[in-house]
């Protein structure tokens, strides 16, 4: 196995899914990040390896962040990518967790460091958790659509074909990448009010981890994750309310979403591709920031 992949244990697997998510141009809202991170939590997951990050990062795009532990040591924290083990209740399979950071260089390199990876561990089935942001309310349940580009996924999990064209994250390169080497791969995105694309989205979360659970058969406790819904939904409508334009707005959103149900379209290359500009744009002012302090 290549250096830049780290692995502490192999565990013993049964029937695996590699579940990813990576926070970045994939994540608005953070809602994939959030829930994969709480899969990890809900189901015990164990860290077993990670990839270096030495090759796949810029550190003045991506800043490794210093912390103090217990108010005296101070420790470095490098943009991680790591993976984790879990059972899966009520099913016989488990679960790879990749929790990740979309790396700012050597795309191809990385993608086929993950797929040696999940060839090595003779995984079943690779999903990838995103979230985007679209003409949606934050008062009604995200939408959460499903693609595939083999038939016989299209059918078995009840997703649709993939005809996205235009600009793509790592997660597009990712599913290029499982194609090519013969691992079956499935994408779920969020959809993520843009008008508070700022603020993490637990119900974006909350959509992705459902229907994961859905898609591999099995039944998730969220009861966390709908607290955190209720707590964010009343916040942001507290927020709206402030401003009568936007709250005309959200109520054009929902009137919509009820007329609609839970089906949302895809933003259009156009949509996406000015989204990508703004993040890239965003990105690159972060890295001109002032540097920390000693």
């Amino acid at each position: 196995m290549a250096d830049e992949l780290r692995i502490a244990e192999r565990p013993e697997l049964r029937r695996p899914v590699l579940v990813t998510a990576f926070r970045g141009w994939n994540d608005g809202g953070q809602g994939a990040s959030l829930a994969a991170g709480f899969l990890a939590k809900a189901w015990g997951a164990s860290k077993f390896a990670d990839i270096d990050p030495e090759e796949f990062y810029d550190f003045q795009v991506s800043r490794p962040h210093v912390s103090l532990v217990e108010g005296v040591t101070r420790k470095l924290e490098w943009p991680e990518n790591a993976f984790y083990h879990a059972h899966i209740p009520e099913i016989e399979r488990d679960a790879v967790l990749l929790l990740g950071i979309e790396p700012n260089t050597r795309w191809r390199r990385f993608t086929s460091l993950i797929v040696e990876l999940s060839v090595d561990l003779q995984i079943d089935l690779v999903v990838s958790l995103g979230s985007l942001l679209a003409d949606v309310p934050h008062t009604r349940p995200s939408p959460v659509t499903g693609s595939a580009t083999e038939q016989r996924l299209i059918e078995e999990y009840g997703l649709q074909g993939s005809r996205y064209e235009g600009p793509t994250g790592i997660v597009g390169v990712l599913h290029d990448a499982c194609r090519n080497a013969g691992l079956a791969s499935v994408s779920l995105w969020a959809a993520v009010p843009h008008y508070v694309s700022l603020a993490p989205s637990p119900r974006a979360a909350l959509a992705l981890c459902q229907r994961l659970a859905g898609l591999l058969g099995t039944h998730l406790e969220a009861d966390e994750l709908e607290q955190a819904v209720d707590s964010y939904s009343e916040q942001v409508t507290e927020a709206v309310a402030a401003d009568p334009d936007t709250q005309a707005y959200v109520e054009q959103l929902e009137q919509r979403a009820d007329e609609l149900g839970p089906q949302f379209d895809v933003p259009s290359g156009d949509t996406i591709a000015a989204e990508l500009t703004r993040y890239l744009r965003e990105r690159e002012e972060e890295g001109d920031g002032h540097p920390e302090g000693p």
